[in-house]
């Protein structure tokens, strides 16, 4: 059977998926949210979605919704839509993807505005902590949020396009670091396989995603002359809040050379600290080559995958905690 690794995946939540189906046909008023400060499993599966209910359900109306990324929106994924707030006064239903806890969607304005919808549906691959929405199809085994709504689009016999494709493809090899953590399994490349047959530009899509500028080879260059190693290694770099200056870096991009060192002998894990002055915080992203991070992380306010974790600091003295927890961890 053509979808045997797929069915066998999430046969435990298929009354779930009958129920999520009957009620997009109830609602003729649909918005998709995720989280804010999206990446490109939050942006891909959400706009994945979008595209899948417009193609199959073209009577219906559909929105999108969120803050927009400072690098990926514009050059990856589309800009999100603005809804006037007397939008929300009518019944719609609201479907979450990629968003763990509830406090995580979206803007303000969209924080405000879920509480509105009719009806809610969670979908997502981080632990259940917290259970919000009327329905919830979680499953942490997933390598991606994109992942979980492939296997539940494409088991419907519905029609994807190419588009809708593009978009879960991204996402899943967003997020499982294109196939290489450990939460990639057969049904994940049976998926990618099945999305890239519906027309998938390879070529394209991956350009959108990992085409940099040469001014980002100053940054890679500065990352690579500044980096430190724990005895025990754990690979990171910090840029502070000067050289996010002197580069013109937001902090939301201060993760992107973080996997400059994933494939060197001896680093176990490795991380990228930014401050963000404005907020007063310095935000942390966590990589492991085979270990789980994510109790660590989680220790330090924070949380993600077994391989892919990140957390938010106050002080730069609870960074050097972290990262001698992170160092014990290979001890």
């Amino acid at each position: 059977m053509k979808n045997k690794l797929i069915l066998n995946r999430v046969k435990t939540y298929q009354k779930e998926i009958r129920l999520f189906y009957k009620k997009i046909e109830e609602f003729d008023r649909i918005v998709v949210y995720r989280h804010n400060k999206p990446d490109y499993d939050a942006l891909g599966t959400q706009l994945g979605l979008v595209e899948f209910l417009k193609t199959n359900y073209p009577n219906k109306e559909v929105h999108y919704v969120g803050d927009d990324h400072v690098t990926l929106t514009g050059r990856c994924f589309r800009k999100m839509e603005v809804l006037p707030d007397e939008w929300f006064n009518e019944p719609f239903l609201a479907i979450f993807v990629d968003t763990s806890k509830s406090d995580r969607v979206g803007l303000p304005t969209e924080f405000e505005s879920f509480k509105k919808a009719t009806y809610q549906i969670k979908i997502d691959h981080h632990p259940n902590v917290d259970p919000y929405g009327d329905l919830q199809i979680v499953d942490i085994s997933m390598s991606a949020a994109g992942e979980l709504v492939a296997d539940i689009l494409l088991l419907s016999k519905k029609e994807i396009s190419k588009e809708c494709a593009t978009e879960l493809y991204k996402a899943i090899v967003g997020d499982s670091g294109r196939f290489l953590y450990d939460s990639v399994v057969p049904s994940t490349f049976e998926v990618a396989k099945l999305l890239l047959e519906k027309g998938i530009d390879l070529s394209k899509t991956y350009a959108e995603m990992y085409n940099q500028n040469l001014s980002d080879l100053e940054v890679t260059a500065y990352v690579m002359k500044n980096y430190h190693v724990t005895p025990h290694g754990v690979a990171y770099y910090v840029l502070d809040d000067a050289a996010l200056q002197k580069f013109h870096l937001a902090p939301e991009r201060g993760k992107e050379n973080v996997n400059v060192f994933s494939h060197f002998d001896g680093i176990h894990a490795w991380c990228s600290i930014t401050e963000d002055k404005k907020k007063g915080e310095w935000r942390v992203s966590i990589r492991s080559a085979k270990d789980s991070i994510e109790e660590v992380a989680m220790r330090h306010n924070g949380g993600g995958h077994a391989q892919a974790s990140g957390c938010k600091i106050k002080s730069f003295d609870e960074v050097k905690d972290l990262l001698n927890d992170l160092d014990q961890l290979f001890a």
